[in-house]
């Protein structure tokens, strides 16, 4: 179950293919489990069934994981500091953690090395994956500048391929973000801009404000023509709807725009915000 919900989550995030979304008549994502299970034979087989080095494999993930949530719990108070938390580490706390996680990470490797070179083999092909689904538009980009480059002694293959790449980019550039203000000001919008531009592959952007009947948007709507002139590449859409910011609207809103809520982004709540992020449906935050 946490394997399935885990590739489900991390694909729905675009860092997986949708290969892995298809899910069969009881609703069941049977090929990650299929392909989690090939996995599992795989490193049974290259392990030869020893027990030492199946578990140091293991050992090395878990404490790679481990590490993985420290970093992230720093970062997350370098550029979340107002963001409500349940619990607090303090940071000192944070990078002892981290350091006894990297010298039992170098103890595990001077006792069975041969586990790490497993861990190693399996890690790089992993991390190649994830490169190349965060770059797919740009790497869609260079094969179809490639394939117009030798387009002369192939012109038919050439022009089919274009053609198909082409679709994918468009399809994949056809996506929607949503982004929910509450009348912010031009610096934090600017900043959504920047994030939108930099680490995203479509570019067309909602921007949506939840009024009341003491709502003035005459400001927003000013920075918005501003920031529509300053970003050229991105397709900015203003809208208003009347009503209360909370889980209910953004799955309305969800629905009737078909944009799935990982698409969707708020900025930073902060400590009078009456929902924790979880309950947001997945929501993200705008770093």
């Amino acid at each position: 179950v946490g394997v399935t919900g885990l590739a489900e989550r991390i694909t729905l995030d675009r860092i997986l293919p949708n290969f892995f979304l298809k899910k069969n008549s009881r609703g069941v994502n049977y090929r990650i489990v299929v392909v989690f299970f090939i996995l599992c034979v795989s490193i049974l087989l290259v392990t030869r069934g020893n027990l030492v080095n199946l578990a140091g494999v293991y050992t090395f993930s878990f404490l790679t994981v481990m590490a993985l949530f420290g970093i992230g719990n720093l970062l997350l108070k370098v550029k979340r500091k107002k963001l409500p938390r349940m619990e607090k580490a303090p940071v000192l706390s944070v990078l002892i953690a981290i350091a006894m996680v990297i010298a039992a990470f170098l103890g595990n490797m001077e006792l069975n090395l041969t586990s790490f070179y497993v861990f190693i083999r399996y890690l790089i092909p992993a991390l190649l994956i994830i490169v190349v689904m965060l770059n797919r538009a740009r790497i869609i980009k260079w094969l179809i500048y490639v394939i117009e480059y030798l387009y002369r002694p192939f012109r038919r293959f050439v022009i089919t391929s274009s053609k198909s790449l082409q679709n994918s980019l468009r399809k994949l550039n056809s996506h929607e973000l949503v982004f929910f203000t509450r009348g912010d000001n031009v610096s934090i919008l600017n900043r959504v801009m920047m994030y939108v531009e930099d680490n995203e592959e479509t570019k067309r952007l909602k921007i949506v404000h939840i009024a009341n009947a003491e709502s003035n948007n005459d400001n927003l709507k000013k920075d918005i023509e501003v920031l529509d002139r300053a970003y050229p590449n991105i397709a900015i859409e203003f809208v208003e709807i009347e009503g209360q910011f909370g889980p209910t609207i953004i799955d309305r809103l969800s629905k009737e725009w078909n944009i799935p809520k990982n698409f969707m982004f708020i900025g930073s709540p902060g400590n009078k915000f009456p929902y924790h992020v979880s309950e947001l449906g997945g929501v993200r935050l705008i770093m």
